[in-house]
């Protein structure tokens, strides 16, 4: 049994060092201390320029905000917001008549969130302190909830998912990328505090996070892109990251 409290706290302590700049950047090289795994990082490409400096710390597994078919005048939920990359992408999208919330459980990531808000002029933009298992946002408010990397980290998956559904409007619909596994984990990896901040030890069975997504009440749920990892790890067992899509009926 894994205690909630200790990861939550590991994660912040991490994260909050990344926001400050006391760390480096999010990789299981870096993140995840001792580990043999070799994920590779988002690259953002092109969409670097269009972002203000600073926004994107490398701690996605995927493009989430491309493949999430958000429209102008949508309101955006981004879980995990980190910096601001993806908000700030889909602020882009949604334009003056839409809106993009961050929510961040981490105090410093919040507050570098909204300096890079004000540096890069945007105006349709929001961020939220709060935890995924208890979003502050009202019922049935959103057109479409993005993550990038995060659902991980949470310990209590289920009852993430059961807010993303709670929050979204009838008919709309999550794209979350994010890390799973296959094969068996190690219980040594499970309880690995460092591994849980990196990425690692909170990743769950593929199979067994779409069964999460449907059983929390998702429609249409479907893998839209899959990358696999090479590890090094020993114990039979590799990771994975997917950008998975939800309806809420």
């Amino acid at each position: 049994m894994v205690d909630e409290a200790r990861i939550k706290s590991e994660v912040k302590k991490r994260y909050a060092a990344i926001a400050r700049a006391e760390d480096c950047k999010c990789s299981p090289s870096c993140c995840a201390e001792g580990s043999e795994s070799n994920l590779q990082l988002i690259d953002y490409g092109s969409l670097e320029a269009e972002l203000p400096e600073g926004a994107n710390l490398g701690l996605g597994c995927g493009l989430p905000t491309q493949s999430a078919g958000i429209k102008a005048g949508d309101t955006v939920l981004d879980l995990g917001s980190g910096a601001g990359v993806d908000v700030f992408l889909a602020a882009k999208i949604v334009g003056d008549q839409g809106l993009v919330i961050g929510v961040d459980m981490t105090i410093d990531m919040v507050k570098r969130a909204g300096d890079n808000a004000l540096k890069g002029g945007y105006h349709n933009v929001e961020f939220r302190l709060g935890e995924v298992e208890a979003l502050p946002v009202e019922d049935q408010s959103v057109d479409v909830v993005i993550s990038n990397c995060v659902i991980n980290l949470v310990p209590d998956k289920p009852r993430a998912f059961a807010e993303i559904l709670r929050v979204l409007k009838p008919g709309g619909h999550f794209t979350i990328s994010d890390i799973v596994t296959y094969g068996e984990v190690p219980e040594v990896v499970r309880q690995d505090m460092t591994l849980w901040a990196g990425c690692v030890a909170g990743a769950v069975d593929r199979e067994d996070y779409l069964d999460i997504v449907r059983k929390a009440g998702f429609v249409e749920v479907h893998i839209r892109q899959q990358t696999g990892y090479e590890t090094q790890e020993t114990g039979g067992y590799g990771l994975a990251s997917i950008t998975l899509e939800g309806y809420k009926p």
